[in-house]
């Protein structure tokens, strides 16, 4: 690694022909200048001379006297060469060794062919060197910081490596299309997968709140400081976001103060270490977490670009030129934000998106957190029986929640049964806030709490309300972070911090020596806001609904808003910066609070006309703000559907909805559709939200049609549809990480109601035995005409089911299979199926893997077919027999219109066959061969023949 430091560093060594090697005295000599030139730290050199006695105190003290470093190298060198050869050795030897401190030497000990006799080797060298020194400290503190993570329970913390699990990282391009998965940490950092602005510095990683982007960005931190992360970083700066928002307007820093005074301080030498990280910047990894977490009323757009490391600035300057690459240019970045911080791309380098947990995931995660069998299968089996829980839990930090609450209701009452099956968010959070309070009770060795929720909340309503009241104050400015007295003004006791819903957090402020606190979770204060507003009977319908107002996508920003100017451009005059997330979980936890079945938990807490008029209240404005909103909403009008097509905004919606579990609303809500085909595509709907979706969608009384493409969907939003597959004509989870299980759902219910015409399940986690579910599907539903499979896990074996399903569906249209490997097995078996087919019209078998021998059969089969109309066979291995195959068929087939071999293995001779054939097939309009072995000098024979499409 050191070696790619100075890989620019021109040093010459010249060497006669011949000429014997250099004795070590001479050798320092002759590159004397080289050398006074290079070394910039004499200390280390110092320390370890006079530790193996070759230098003397009083010569120590005689190079000390020199003003100047070039100076006291002259005279170091003097030193050793008057003590002979062996100290002359045990120079060059120190040079050797210590590579952080004299890595531009390290050219020069090559060049020489520097190797230590065994003397040598058997002396110590010991490494002084300042930056070597901040490099073991740093890591030393951030393996230290990062081995535990705090849980929700301040007094508890958890070692990172028994909590931390893998969840879904995809690599996404500028549209959030998935260029594959990460398997790996370091696969973040490798340009070969996943890169998309080769200038660009900065890895952008987001997704959901609660989806694991910090301790993501924890567990990167704990295997650099373990060197397990070979990326060639050797400084590790960690920043959380929200910190900027405590600097004041007039504050300024500079570089230097921001990386060490907020991170790790250097013991020795700061201004050398800082000229390393200077010199080398692509040695420096920088993590950014929740920039979307940053409020200020600091105006950037006043303050010029800062390109100086040296000049002091606001630190929100600093974070922005660091992101930019006006400073440090060439350092890595990593920078999370919730979904919907849409960030510029000449910044972005990578897209991350983070999808939670998969099934598989859940289950390792499981076996983690529950380490005695017993009780792992006994949760499990809970979750296996409560699609929504399960839902939940593919949010790790929801999932965590409800670990926790299993995990005390099992040391409670000896059993794994939350209480009262909890099924929403809003029950979730409720079961959380019970179990911190529980904890804080007194009990008995022999005598267990029996007390309910509503009796426990009860009796610490106060308590509550303090939290509530912080909480509050601070979303109304978007304020996460809190000051000493703001917690005292809050009326927040000693002991009410022990319950763990706070967390002291380091003070950034010079000004401020105080210890400042936040909430363990966004989530969390967007809970502690909603339940404030439904017990403080003083708050008005203008309040209540406040957050409502704020997330309207046409709000005007306030006039001290933050301005980045390389941010995506918004409307004029809104805050380009905002992130409104955590104003939705606000309302929507607001939605649950005043839900008809919290009535009972919230009867001891607050007067019963007052939360009735609130409730009144809130339904009423729903019921508005949804008519508005639909109304708003892009329509279509396609063969026999009238489509409507939804932003993310209504995926909230949808959930506030679920969260009153007001039928009522639901059905409003269905009927203000007007549409029978719901678009809810790239809309970041996860599985949780499935429910929500068939709240409403149970409720349409016709026949339905609902894309649900490039979403987070999985097999538990699959079972969270239960309730809408008697509505559904058309089912698209393309894109959605549905493995076969989910697929075994979809062939359960949608056989019951034999109503579907459109399958669509394009790029999601399918093998054999879901291709099997599909066929039993065709075969057992007539209705289905059009089914979507490509890009999947689909061999020989699971092509062969759906080839024999199609060939005996007499109303299948098209078969979409691109980019599986069913091979020439699979090629064959649909060949059968094409043979005769009466109805079969589009299909789909590029990137399959098939060659000239399945290329045969499908060519020869189709001669004997009159249905299809177009076939894509593009990316395969067909070559020029199989392209002679063609042509044959060609002649026959007079029905065909369009068919793609592009990207294939055939050349001139191939494509002069299938020109041939053209001369007595007027029927076909195209015949594509862009991509494969023809040159386009070749290609000029066919230019007659506009039909043979070759570029």
């Amino acid at each position: 690694m050191e070696g790619q430091l100075c890989a620019n560093l021109e040093i010459s060594v010249e060497k006669p022909p011949g000429a014997t090697p250099l004795s070590f005295i001479a050798l320092l000599k002759v590159h004397r200048e080289l050398l006074v030139n290079r070394i910039r730290n004499t200390q280390c050199l110092i320390d370890n001379l006079i530790k193996n006695d070759y230098f003397s105190t009083e010569d120590a003290e005689i190079v000390v006297q020199f003003p100047t470093q070039a100076d006291k190298v002259r005279k170091i060198l003097d030193l050793v060469q008057s003590k002979g050869e062996e100290v002359s050795e045990y120079f060059i030897y120190i040079l050797q060794k210590v590579t952080d401190a004299y890595y531009e030497l390290q050219p020069w000990l090559d060049e020489i062919g520097y190797k230590p006799s065994e003397n040598i080797c058997s002396k110590p060298v010991v490494n002084t060197d300042p930056v070597s020194r901040y490099c073991q400290k740093l890591r030393y503190e951030l393996g230290r910081d990062s081995k535990f993570v705090m849980s929700y329970a301040q007094r508890e913390e958890m070692l990172l490596e028994e909590i931390y699990s893998n969840s879904i990282m995809e690599l996404v391009n500028f549209a959030n299309e998935s260029l594959g998965k990460v398997c790996q940490l370091e696969a973040l950092f490798d340009d070969e997968v996943g890169l998309i602005n080769e200038d660009g510095e900065t890895i952008y990683v987001f997704g959901d709140a609660g989806i694991g982007k910090s301790i993501l960005l924890q567990k990167i931190q704990s295997i650099w400081a373990r060197k397990e992360l070979d990326i060639g970083a050797k400084f590790f700066f960690r920043f959380r976001c929200r910190m900027f928002s405590c600097f004041k307007e007039d504050e300024a820093i500079c570089l230097k103060d921001l990386l060490f005074k907020y991170n790790c301080y250097p013991d020795q030498d700061p201004t050398e270490v800082f000229h390393h990280i200077l010199q080398f910047p692509h040695t420096v990894l920088f993590t950014f977490d929740g920039f979307d977490e940053i409020y200020s009323n600091f105006d950037l757009s006043s303050v010029p670009d800062m390109c100086s490391p040296h000049e002091p600035s606001h630190p929100l300057v600093l974070l922005v030129s660091l992101l930019r690459g006006k400073l440090l240019k060439g350092s890595r970045k990593i920078l999370t934000a919730r979904t919907g911080t849409e960030i510029q791309r000449n910044i972005i380098r990578k897209k991350v998106l983070l999808r939670g947990f998969s099934s598989n995931n859940l289950k390792e995660y499981t076996a983690m957190f529950f380490k005695d069998e017993g009780q792992r299968t006994l949760v499990l089996n809970q979750l296996e029986a409560n699609p929504n829980l399960c839902s939940l839990c593919s949010v790790p930090l929801f999932c965590w929640i409800i670990f926790k609450c299993y995990e005390h209701f099992h040391s409670m009452f000896d059993t794994h049964e939350l209480p009262d099956c909890s099924v929403t968010l809003t029950d979730v959070f409720l079961l959380m806030i019970e179990v911190h309070l529980n904890r804080s009770l007194k009990t008995s060795l022999l005598k267990k709490n029996t007390r309910s929720q509503a009796e426990m909340f009860k009796s610490r309503k106060e308590t509550l309300l303090a939290f509530g009241k912080m909480a509050y104050k601070g979303m109304e400015n978007s304020f996460f972070i809190f000051e000493q007295e703001e917690v005292s003004s809050a009326n927040i006791s000693e002991g009410d911090l022990q319950l763990g819903f706070l967390r002291t957090v380091k003070g950034y402020s010079d000004t401020n020596n105080q210890s400042t606190c936040e909430f363990l979770h966004l989530t969390l204060q967007s809970f502690f806001t909603a339940l404030f507003l439904v017990i403080e009977e003083k708050v008005s319908a203008r309040e209540l609904l406040q957050f409502f107002n704020k997330c309207s996508s046409t709000e005007i920003a306030q006039p001290t808003c933050f301005r980045i100017p390389w941010l995506k451009k918004q409307l004029a005059g809104e805050d380009p910066f905002r992130n409104n997330e955590h104003f939705h979980f606000t309302n929507l936890f607001l939605c649950g609070l005043l839900s008809v079945s919290k009535q009972k938990l919230f009867r001891h807490l607050v007067l019963p006309a007052v939360i009735k008029r609130k409730r009144k209240t809130l339904i009423t404005y729903l019921g508005e703000s949804m008519k508005s909103h639909l109304k708003g909403l892009t329509r279509s009008r396609l063969p026999n559907y009238n489509q409507v097509q939804v932003q993310p905004n209504f995926v909230w919606m949808l959930r506030c909805l679920y969260e009153t579990q007001n039928e009522k609303a639901g059905k409003l809500a269905a009927k203000h559709m007007h549409a029978n085909y719901v678009k809810l595509t790239y809309c970041n709907a996860y599985s949780a939200d499935c429910s929500a979706i068939s709240f409403v969608v149970h409720h349409f009384q016709k026949r339905l049609a609902l894309d649900l493409d490039n979403n987070n969907i999985n097999d538990y939003g699959v079972k969270q549809l239960l309730p809408c597959f008697s509505k559904l004509a058309v089912i698209r989870l393309s894109v959605n990480q549905v493995t076969d299980n989910g697929v075994r759902i979809l062939y359960e219910e949608l056989s019951k109601y034999k109503i579907v015409t459109f399958l669509g399940l394009y790029n999601n986690q399918i093998t054999d035995v879901g291709a099997k579910y599909v066929a039993k599907l065709i075969e057992e539903c007539s209705s289905l005409e059009y089914v979507k499979i490509g890009a999947n896990k689909i061999t020989s074996e699971g092509g062969k089911c759906l080839a024999q399903a199609i060939q005996k569906s007499k109303t299948m249209f098209e078969i979409g299979m691109w980019g599986n490997q069913i091979g020439d097995e699979g090629a064959k078996a649909f060949a059968e199926a094409l043979r005769n087919h009466p109805r079969l019209t589009n299909v789909s078998l590029a990137f399959n893997g098939i060659t000239t021998e399945g290329g045969k059969s499908i060519a020869e089969a189709m001669q004997h077919n009159d249905s299809v109309r177009i076939f894509w066979l593009t990316k395969n291995e067909l070559d020029d027999e199989a392209a002679m195959s063609f042509a044959e068929m060609l002649k026959v087939n007079k029905k065909l219109v369009h068919l793609w071999l592009i990207q294939n293995r055939i050349t001139a001779k191939g494509v002069k066959y299938l020109s041939e054939a053209l001369k007595e097939n007027t029927a076909i309009k195209e015949v594509c061969l862009n991509g494969n072995l023809i040159s386009q000098e070749e290609a000029k024979a066919f230019e007659n023949e506009e039909r043979i499409i070759c570029f």
